[in-house]
């Protein structure tokens, strides 16, 4: 069975992301993918390009420093040719005014060959929206700009 080493790996992942590393992350994109986060916000929008992955995965690092994932829950269904997973997940950080941020997160995505080919992010947007609104108000505009996507992107 795939499913096993499948929910390691996302585990892994987002154990490199509460590090600060993303590295991991973008090598588990195929070359060609698609990546949704639902909202109009510095952190919504969609990308198809790694490096524009890359810098939206620095944004979040310098909107939320420190910020860290937790994993509830994996599923995992089909063959290593059409993977599906679906994700629950927490992330927890403190706020420039000392407040705690914490946020649930659902995650759709796609497999084929352990190469991710497409991911859907919804979080609390009114929650996430409060938290980037009290990070601009501390003096970081980034947290208020538009979201990072690929000059050819086009909401699916």
């Amino acid at each position: 069975m795939i499913h096993a080493p499948v929910r390691r790996k996302i585990r892994a992942v987002f154990t490199q992301l509460s590090a600060g590393d993303a590295t991991p992350m973008l090598a588990s994109l195929a070359p060609r993918f698609t990546y949704v986060f639902h909202g109009e916000h510095a952190l919504g929008g969609v990308r198809r390009q790694h490096h524009t992955m890359r810098d939206w995965w620095e944004r979040l690092f310098r909107l939320l420093p420190g910020a860290r994932f937790t994993v509830e829950d994996i599923l995992v269904n089909g063959p290593p040719w059409r993977t599906r997973v679906a994700l629950t997940a927490r992330i927890v950080g403190v706020l420039p005014d000392g407040r705690r941020y914490e946020n649930r997160l659902m995650q759709h995505m796609r497999m084929t060959w352990g190469r991710v080919t497409w991911i859907e992010t919804l979080e609390d947007l009114q929650n996430l929206q409060r938290a980037l609104q009290a990070v601009a108000a501390a003096g970081n505009p980034e947290a208020i700009a538009p979201p990072l996507e690929d000059a050819e992107s086009v909401s699916p």
